[in-house]
């Protein structure tokens, strides 16, 4: 049994479940207005089976096991209709047509829901009730559609995605491809050497909010390892076109497509899209709303201390570098004097960490007292309203600054591929390392394993290394 359709059965058995229970839960409080009438309508079923299938057991007669199929048949008749079951992103899409989708699968509930109603003879419905719910089970469907809506909702909208693009006239017909119509264009360039391709990518991703790539190959058959190579790691959407096949030295999954006689090549090697980001975005949350009320309790009493020491403010925003280059406001109680930021450049000889990274030991800057927060990461805990807001997760590589990332190579760029953290693998192991290349080493360790597995595990293990030695902080 393929991948494919083993996720159609597992998200048929969800639909068919959740839906099932929703008509039975608002058909018993909302439909009828007492047992009685749900009795009655039992006598109907039970007259209609003698009186055409005396096949069927009577125990199983039940107005609960009628909603049970007509919610089935409906699902069955749903998923034999090609617009709900498949989104392709290589169709042409001319508008954003949610509310179209939406209507489609309205009427089609509808007409099955009220036709079921009339074979099966439901009657004396409150017509008020059954109007709500003529909305409900399409607005959950539309939701459940395919990972596009639920992502919106979770904090990642398809509409807020970005994409460059190269060698592809501004008026071409494909960028009427669904994959281009509901993302922002940030940039087109005439580059048809592959190193200038490298460098023009890394040098709009420093700076851009960047999520799918298109590169016109007109009439190239082929491209350069190196560039295949950085194109597969770069862990983002992309497309290739071009006017014959493209042939590749790499064995990786990819989808091919002729489109009015061009071919298109299209893999996605986006490490937390799709499924994978809505489960974790959930466990996110979930865990959030978990400890939120001692993340609370503790933040009053630092957010005390840091006002009697020190004043206002208790708490910054620093702006930092998020999923894909996107920028956001970090929060932190503060833990240095006011304005010691500006003393970084003075203090920059004194710092023991290289690449982009900057800490000193014994930083003249911080709040007497303050040590012990920092000690135990006590000014990172503001950021759980930046993990409920979807800019960060509980776990993932930390964010740096916007001039940070603008030191990057092409290698460190990947760190930028997934959602950036409270705590990571460097935090369970080795956090106090002074070399970028540390970090990196244990970005890329987390970025090539990444599971929701390997997320419960750094969650499990990070309270006991803020008591540990080796690992917690200075």
């Amino acid at each position: 049994m393929s991948l494919n359709l083993i996720k159609y059965f597992i998200r048929f058995l969800f639909l068919q479940t959740t839906i099932t229970s929703i008509t039975i839960w608002y058909f018993d409080n909302f439909l009828i207005s007492s047992t009685f009438d749900k009795f009655n309508l039992y006598l109907n079923l039970v007259e209609d089976r003698n009186r055409f299938m005396t096949f069927i057991p009577l125990n199983i007669i039940t107005v609960d096991s009628v909603l049970v199929l007509i919610v089935f048949l409906f699902l069955i008749v749903l998923y034999s209709t090609k617009f709900y079951t498949y989104v392709n992103e290589l169709d042409f899409s001319y508008e954003r047509k949610y509310f179209d989708e939406f209507f489609n699968i309205y009427l089609l509930w509808n007409s099955f829901l009220f036709s079921s109603f009339l074979i099966f003879r439901f009657s004396g419905l409150s017509r008020g009730n059954l109007l709500v719910f003529t909305f409900i089970v399409p607005t959950f469907l539309l939701i459940f559609r395919n990972s596009e809506v639920l992502s919106s909702l979770l904090g990642r909208p398809l509409i807020n995605e970005n994409y460059i693009s190269f060698n592809l006239s501004e008026d071409s017909i494909y960028r009427n491809l669904r994959i281009m119509s509901f993302r922002k264009n940030i940039g087109n360039f005439d580059i048809n050497t592959p190193e200038l391709s490298i460098n023009k990518i890394d040098e709009v991703n420093k700076s851009n909010n960047v999520n799918l790539i298109i590169l016109n190959l007109n009439n190239t058959t082929t491209i350069t390892e190196e560039l295949e190579r950085y194109l597969i790691n770069l862990n983002k959407k992309i497309l290739l076109i071009s006017n014959k096949k493209i042939k590749f030295k790499s064995n990786f999954l990819y989808r091919e497509e002729i489109i009015e006689n061009k071919n298109f090549v299209y893999f996605n090697n986006d490490i937390q899209y799709g499924a994978k980001f809505i489960l974790k975005r959930i466990l996110d949350l979930i865990v959030s709303l978990i400890i939120v009320p001692l993340i609370l309790f503790i933040s009053i009493i630092v957010s005390i201390f840091i006002f009697i020491k020190d004043g206002n403010p208790v708490y910054i925003k620093q702006t930092r570098v998020g999923l894909h280059g996107k920028i956001f406001n970090m929060y932190k109680f503060r833990t240095m004097k006011n304005n010691s930021h500006k003393l970084r450049d003075d203090l920059q000889n004194q710092n023991k960490k290289s690449g982009p990274l900057f800490k000193l030991d014994d930083d003249p800057r911080l709040i007497n007292g303050a040590k012990f927060i920092r000690k135990y990461s006590l000014d990172e805990l503001p950021q759980i309203l930046n993990v409920i807001k979807g800019e960060m997760s509980l776990v993932g590589p930390r964010p740096l600054f916007d001039t940070d990332t603008k030191m990057f190579d092409t290698r460190y760029m990947r760190r930028l591929n997934v959602l950036p953290g409270m705590t990571g693998l460097l935090q369970i192991k080795d956090r106090n390392a002074d070399d970028f290349e540390t970090w990196f080493k244990y970005d890329v360790e987390y970025i090539e394993n990444w599971s929701l597995y390997l997320d419960i595990k750094i969650l499990i293990k990070t309270f006991p290394s803020l008591f540990n030695r080796k690992v917690q902080g200075k």
